[in-house]
C-alpha cells in the first residue's frame, strides 16, 4: 500500500475525468454494487489496478481494495448487469458525467461487454478512497485487466 492511499474528490466533470483514469479497468463483483436509494447514494467496492505504482516504474502491476460513492443520487438504472448474480465480476471501463439541468446531470459507469450504470445526480458529488492492498487476490489472472474476451 502506498505511504498514502488515494483519496479523491469528484465536484464536476474534469474531476471525474480523473477519478475514471483511477478506476479503469477495475473489477467489481455485482454484490459490490450497493443503491442506498433513501440515502441518496451509491457504493461500489472494488479492486483496482494501482496505476501510479505502476506508472512510476513498480515491476508487479498490483491491486487495490477501494470504494467509489456517489451522493445526492436520484435515480440509479442499469444495463446489462445482472445483479441476480452477485458473484459476477465486471470491469470498470470509465466514468462519464452529462450535465443536465445545473447543477444536475447523469454520470454513467461504463463497464465492458456493454454493462453500464445511469445515476441521475442532484449534483455530482463522487469520492474515490483507496481501503488497502488486495493481499488475498495476488494471482496473475487477478492482476491483469481482463481485455474484450472477458
Amino acid at each position: 500500500m502506498p505511504a498514502d492511499p488515494l483519496k479523491l474528490i469528484a465536484l464536476d466533470a474534469d474531476d471525474l475525468a480523473v477519478i475514471s483514469a483511477h478506476v479503469q479497468d477495475a473489477r467489481v463483483q455485482a454484490a459490490d454494487i450497493v443503491w442506498r436509494q433513501d440515502e441518496k447514494r451509491l457504493v461500489v467496492g472494488m479492486n483496482r489496478l494501482d496505476w501510479e505504482q505502476t506508472l512510476s516504474g513498480g515491476t508487479e502491476p498490483r491491486r487495490l481494495i477501494a470504494a467509489l460513492r456517489f451522493d445526492r443520487v436520484l435515480a440509479c438504472k442499469s444495463r446489462n448487469i445482472d445483479l441476480a448474480q452477485p458473484d459476477a465480476v465486471l470491469e470498470l471501463v470509465g466514468i462519464e458525467f452529462y450535465p443536465a439541468e445545473p447543477p444536475g446531470g447523469s454520470a454513467l459507469l461504463l463497464f465492458s461487454h456493454g454493462g453500464a450504470l445511469r445515476l441521475d445526480v442532484e449534483c455530482l458529488e463522487c469520492e474515490l478512497t483507496d481501503l488497502g492492498a488486495d493481499d488475498l487476490g495476488t494471482s496473475d489472472a487477478a492482476l491483469a485487466p481482463m481485455g474484450p474476451e472477458g
